[in-house]
């Protein structure tokens, strides 16, 4: 694929559109979790998970534009948000944390991506190396049907395409649910 005919990994937030809290909640986020945010954008989502997993818990963000994550570490610091660790990184090469050490993986907006970019295999195996056995795989996308919101209809992925992606990396489903007019997510257990 050329370069010109990939998919552009960065959208608006979905802040407006997506509660977080009715989000984390169907996640099973808690007390005390090691939360990961796989391109996180303007963090909204780390923001509202971080009060949740509190001092004892631990959120990592990642995003590939660093004018994101810089725009973010600055909120964090304006905040005095403290268990927050925003970097900037590329999921297709590295995730900058140690093999089985997050509860839960979230990607909100973001597989559809590397599914138009043909870019599964090595964003699956860095995911599977992340998450704790047992832990979590949330992803949160843009429901495949016709919206004023989203990507366009071509390159949505329903539950049931990620379904088929995650079995061959070592997930099975939890869930599936409605958590938004526009959005479902998909809760995934690594084996």
């Amino acid at each position: 694929m050329a370069e010109s005919e990939k998919h552009f990994h960065h959208g608006r937030s979905s802040k407006e559109i997506l509660d977080s809290n009715r989000v984390l909640s169907t996640v099973g986020l808690k007390k005390g979790d090691t939360f990961l945010d796989a391109g996180c954008g303007d963090g909204y989502m780390s923001i509202a998970a971080s009060k949740i997993v509190s001092n004892e818990g631990k959120i990592i963000a990642v995003d590939v534009w660093e004018e994101s994550i810089n725009a973010f570490k600055e909120k964090i610091e304006s905040e005095n948000i403290k268990n927050i660790d925003a970097e900037v990184a590329n999921i297709t090469q590295k995730i900058p944390v140690d093999d089985e050490s997050i509860d839960i993986l979230y990607m909100g907006n973001v597989l559809h991506g590397f599914v138009e970019n043909n870019e599964v295999e090595t964003v699956m195996k860095e995911i599977h190396r992340v998450i704790k056995k047992g832990g979590s795989f949330a992803v949160v996308e843009f429901k495949k049907e016709e919206s004023t919101h989203g990507p366009p209809l071509h390159v949505r992925i329903t539950p049931e395409d990620i379904e088929k992606i995650v079995k061959n990396y070592g997930f099975s489903v939890n869930k599936v649910e409605e958590v938004g007019t526009y959005h479902y997510a998909i809760i995934l257990t690594k084996n």
